[in-house]
């Protein structure tokens, strides 16, 4: 397994220990990912400023000399216009059955809006699992703001606790781990102490080859990618490993706008996913990337089983 999978410390399993299963849960870009990423103190989920960037329910696993916690970072809740932000919303929803706690997150820079409502009236559904509100960025916002966002919510709904945090700087993260640790059943470790995520390297990669679509596309062209390894093997005699990678999107005037002028987006793509590969895996990478289209693949069933999609 790689180094980005595995955790670099040398935690030993105690004799007791505390674990469970807390799902992450808010509004499209409102910070989950780099929330788990922070907590797990590597990168498993991607992370742009593009909503609906997590598409699938992405596990991190973080184990401390207490237990450990499996985060589930969910897609981001919405009103779907296709099949694929159905699915989406529906693993974020599902999610919340059979875990721990819920970390349900907002963004102290907007407004409560419908969305917000419309996940309290989820989060209403869910018995006897203690619910955290997180108020995400205060590093960035006033004393004054910060209380007039608590006393919109905090009559909204019974929160085990309301925590101001800042995902990105770490604020007052690590009180909420140690809460959350503290409220966990003894059990035992579900996977081993040095590792991070519970998903394949296929898949990492494919998202990280994603998320550099993401950055360097606008309006609609985000939300039509997907990404699939065709081909990985790793060569001994090399010390390389080779990847053949397939970035689909729904239209030819979206496959342009990826390719670029005289293929320069494409390079540019393939060059900072290829570091980000090669700090995962730990060797040379040679990436081989190639721009297809599947029309209108997001409200395609098999096309969505195909990228991975669905509930299995």
């Amino acid at each position: 397994m790689s180094q980005s999978t595995k955790q670099t410390d040398n935690t030993q399993t105690p004799e007791v220990t505390h674990s469970g299963f807390v799902a992450i849960i808010g509004r499209p870009n409102v910070g989950k990912s780099t929330l788990m990423n922070y907590m797990i103190g590597q990168k498993v989920a991607i992370m742009s400023d593009k909503p609906q960037t997590t598409r699938n329910r992405i596990s991190g696993v973080l184990t401390n000399e207490r237990g450990q916690i499996i985060f589930m970072d969910t897609p981001g809740i919405h009103k779907p216009k296709h099949k694929l932000g159905e699915q989406m919303v529906k693993t974020a929803i599902d999610t919340l059955d059979g875990v721990e706690a819920v970390l349900f997150l907002v963004d102290a820079t907007m407004p409560k809006g419908a969305g917000d409502e419309y996940i309290i009236e989820i989060l209403k559904r869910v018995k006897n699992t203690p619910v955290y509100l997180l108020i995400n960025k205060v590093d960035i916002v006033e004393k004054e703001t910060l209380l007039g966002i608590i006393a919109s919510y905090k009559d909204e709904y019974d929160f085990a606790e309301i925590i101001p945090i800042s995902a990105k700087t770490g604020d007052n993260v690590k009180p909420l781990i140690d809460n959350l640790m503290a409220q966990l059943p003894e059990g035992p470790y579900y996977y081993p102490p040095d590792m991070v995520t519970d998903h394949p390297e296929r898949f990492i990669i494919a998202e990280l080859i994603r998320e550099k679509c993401l950055h360097h596309t606008r309006e609609e062209v985000p939300h039509s990618i997907a990404v699939e390894i065709e081909r990985m093997q790793f060569k001994e005699e090399k010390d390389m490993l080779v990847v053949h990678a397939a970035i689909y999107t729904e239209r030819d005037t979206q496959k342009a706008i990826i390719i670029g002028k005289q293929g320069s987006l494409l390079k540019k793509i393939g060059q900072l996913a290829r570091h980000d590969i090669e700090r995962l895996m730990g060797s040379k990478v040679y990436l081989e990337l190639w721009v297809k289209v599947k029309e209108d693949w997001r409200n395609r069933e098999h096309m969505l089983r195909n990228f991975g999609f669905t509930e299995e």
